[in-house]
């Protein structure tokens, strides 16, 4: 088998290295139906500058304001008490701004460029070519209204780049803990005493983050034609820089890929090209560890490491205020574990004994975008497997394939921190058990409790792909973020170091409700484009099924239920938009599901699919019942509500009912919503939706994106594709030359400078 080929030619910077001594930027962007754009370009360079030019024709104002946001200079233009969203969390602009000026190293991320390939370089360079190309054709006065005219718009540099990328590099770590870091202050400090009054995050249960997704890739024992099939089925936001958007990009060397990439991205980073397609869902693994710091009774600025006093570092942030008001400057302390972190309501905070510091793996991430274009290139799902585990770029997400070939690969292999199950024992602290199951906590008194170092350089500290895990099938592999312990019922993973998820204990009611309805479905008929639809968009809560008729046994005990039990007894069980009664249950669930005495059955490790069950018939559910119908009611909703009249999609006079429902109640076509008046608008979860299989020809692949390509509501795009996901309306996506012209809408649109 040839050496990691894809993995090393990227890793050396060979690929494209015919074109890349061009200076000129050269693309061609075709628009297809539902605005998709087709890039093309011979050279690096005029891929980044096509795609840059075509998602600034969508989406130019959110990325305008992103460039802002990880600059620092929220508080400057919008004012330091106004929120943004920080990763998936809302903050306060001033927090955001400190940790973006405090942690996102740019002299260290400007000598990791140095030392990227050429096309990871190129595609950069011409990312920030075709964005300021886009503003100067354009003019500040002919942006959309939402940034026309603001003086927060401007040409970026490569700099802003960098920025962004480590941003997208730390949301699922260091940047869901960064109020904590932001407002970090010694002991006695006025920050320290204002912070308690802070609203801060909290350490979390994995189902309960604020993010998921589901994937499964088919082999050729369960696929109708013998050939891979994917589905993708991502959750993301529905609103910000977060958003998905749908792009494809043919390129030097042969690159052909479609799919779709976040803000700031220069090519499909989830998607397909003509022999493989793959997917990706957030993974349990943790990128980040905790260390405990003991403190010198002297000065709280001191730590001790083997005995030996250490000083921590300290540097002042300063961040411009609106108005001409005199700039905010705070002081961060930093270890050589990392920043100090204070989260207060986790029981991590900063007292005149001890400190906590938080290292991060995903700190200094430059390798993503190769790793991206390695999969992008790959013909199979060894090749695919390989790219991943030799650059180890990947940063929070499993990794889901299948090929042509009829392979199926599930990798849970990601930028991890180098400890094993030995070394956490060995270097826990009293403490380290008590939140075992939210973080992984160690001693930061030892020297030798440091992430052990296999590697040099950039991924120094990390574990090798070897002591992670990966498997290839030729059945199926899914994954709904539960851990890399089982992918597919029939063969549970060994045991591998806790820092890469659960072994052995209960799986999240979605995870579970996966494996239900994907044996069910297979066990029907094999795998094809039809079933996959009807699986991934089955609404089915698996919490209903569970609760609901053991709930209404109980209701005929006791008078006065009537409402609450007849818009229970009606309800069919589903999350569709005509589903009358899906509100009461969601609201119902979410009160009582934390209970520890639901389930007469408890989890067993030998049966992870069907255990917990069996309602306890507790009597104090019944009143729990009716107190939901009250909070309904006041709320001017009716218990039997159609699902699609209370969980809509607003868009100027028009409001689009919805499907999906929440993940917590087992629903693999996750929605979540923000509460308004007379109901809820989704927030998060299913986005862009693929269904990938195989011909003679290329790939075929079936796709929605839940939100549509545009954040602009004057554009056409702004809610076309949202109407397709509330009618299951699907789109066979144009890849080849003969699609791409049959779906062309205009002109094709020819840049260079």
């Amino acid at each position: 088998m040839r050496k990691l080929a894809i993995a090393l030619a990227i890793m050396a910077g060979t690929m494209g290295s015919g074109v890349e001594a061009r200076s000129q930027y050269d693309a061609t962007i075709t628009r297809t139906t539902y605005n998709i754009p087709h890039i093309t370009s011979d050279s690096w360079q005029g891929v980044g500058y096509g795609v840059a030019y075509a998602y600034a024709q969508d989406n130019f104002c959110m990325l305008a304001e992103e460039f802002a946001t990880v600059a620092g200079e929220r508080s400057l233009y919008f004012g330091p008490e106004a929120t943004s969203v920080l990763g998936f969390s809302e903050v306060d602009n001033l927090t955001s701004d400190i940790f973006y000026r405090g942690r996102i190293d740019v002299p260290q991320l400007r000598e990791g460029w140095d030392r990227q390939s050429k096309p990871a370089q190129g595609l950069v360079d011409g990312y920030v070519a075709g964005y300021n190309r886009f503003l100067s054709d354009t003019g500040v006065d002919g942006l959309p209204e939402a940034c026309r005219n603001q003086p927060w718009v401007r040409e970026i540099t490569r700099d802003d780049m960098l920025r962004l990328n480590e941003k997208q590099m730390l949301l699922a770590s260091s940047l869901a803990l960064a109020p904590g870091i932001a407002t970090a202050a010694p002991p006695g400090s006025n920050l320290a005493s204002a912070s308690q009054d802070l609203s801060f995050p909290q350490l979390s249960q994995h189902e309960d983050l604020r993010f998921g997704s589901n994937g499964w890739a088919f082999g050729s024992e369960a696929t109708a034609d013998g050939k891979g099939l994917l589905i993708g089925n991502p959750h993301f936001p529905w609103e910000g820089p977060a958003r998905f958007w749908q792009l494809h990009v043919q390129g030097p060397d042969g690159f052909d890929a479609m799919g779709v990439g976040l803000a700031g991205t220069p090519m499909p980073t989830l998607g397909f090209n003509k022999d493989i397609a793959w997917t990706h869902t957030v993974t349990a693994a943790r990128h980040f560890t905790l260390y405990a710091l003991a403190l010198s009774p002297d000065d709280p600025t001191v730590y001790l490491v083997d005995g030996e006093p250490e000083q921590m570092d300290s540097y002042e942030v300063t961040v411009p205020m609106p108005d001409g008001a005199e700039p905010v400057t705070r002081t961060l302390y930093s270890t050589r574990f990392g920043p100090i972190v204070t989260l207060p309501q986790s029981g991590v905070i900063w007292s005149g004994a001890a400190a906590f510091a938080l290292q991060d793996a995903n700190m200094g991430n430059q390798r993503a975008i190769d790793t991206w274009l390695g999969i992008g290139m790959a013909k199979n799902v060894q090749e695919v497997e390989a790219v991943i585990s030799e650059t180890l770029g990947i940063p929070w997400v499993n990794t889901i394939v299948a090929d042509r070939e009829g392979n199926a690969l599930h990798a849970d292999i990601t930028a991890v921190p180098n400890v094993s199950a030995e070394m956490i024992e060995a270097c826990a602290t009293p403490f380290s058990g008590l939140v075992a199951h939210l973080v992984t906590l160690l001693d930061g008194s030892r020297a030798d409790c440091n992430w052990r170092k296999d590697y040099s350089g950039s991924t120094a500290g990390l574990m090798p792909a070897s002591d992670q895990a990966s498997r290839i099938r030729q059945d199926y592999v899914t994954n709904s973020n539960d851990s890399y312990w089982i992918s597919n019922p029939a063969t549970p993973y060994r045991q591998l170091s806790p820092i890469l998820g659960k072994f052995e204990q209960a799986l999240s009611l979605r995870s579970r409700s996966n494996f239900i309805e994907t044996e069910a479905a297979l066990s029907a008929a094999k795998m094809d484009h039809d079933t996959a639809k009807q699986l991934v968009f089955g609404n089915k809560s698996l919490a209903a099924d569970m609760v609901v008729e053991p709930l209404l046994e109980m209701c005929g005990e006791r008078a006065g239920l009537t409402v609450g039990c007849e818009a229970l007894s009606g309800w069919d069980r589903l999350f569709e938009a005509d589903s009358s009664g899906a509100y009461l249950f969601a609201e119902f669930w979410e009160k009582i599901r934390r209970r520890n005495d639901l389930w007469q059955v408890p989890f067993d490790a030998a049966d992870p699919v069907n255990t917990p069950r069996d309602l306890i018939k507790n009597r104090d559910l019944l009143d729990i019942l009716a107190e939901t119908v009250t909070e309904l009611d006041e709320a001017g909703i009716e218990p039997d509500a159609r699902w699609g009249d209370v969980f809509v999609r607003p868009h100027g006079e028009d409001r689009i009912g919805l499907h999906g429902g929440p993940g917590v109640a087992g629903v693999l076509n996750m929605q979540r919503g923000r509460k308004v008046e007379g109901g809820m608008v989704p927030q998060h979860g299913s986005s862009y939706i693929q269904i990938v299989s195989f011909d003679e020809n290329g790939p075929v692949a079936d796709a929605i994106l839940s939100y549509s390509q545009s954040t602009n509501p004057a554009s056409l795009h702004y809610s076309d594709q949202t109407r397709n996901y509330a009618a299951k309306t699907w789109h066979r996506l144009p890849f080849s030359a003969e699609e791409i012209e049959a779906e062309k809408i205009g002109e094709s649109l020819h840049l260079t400078e």
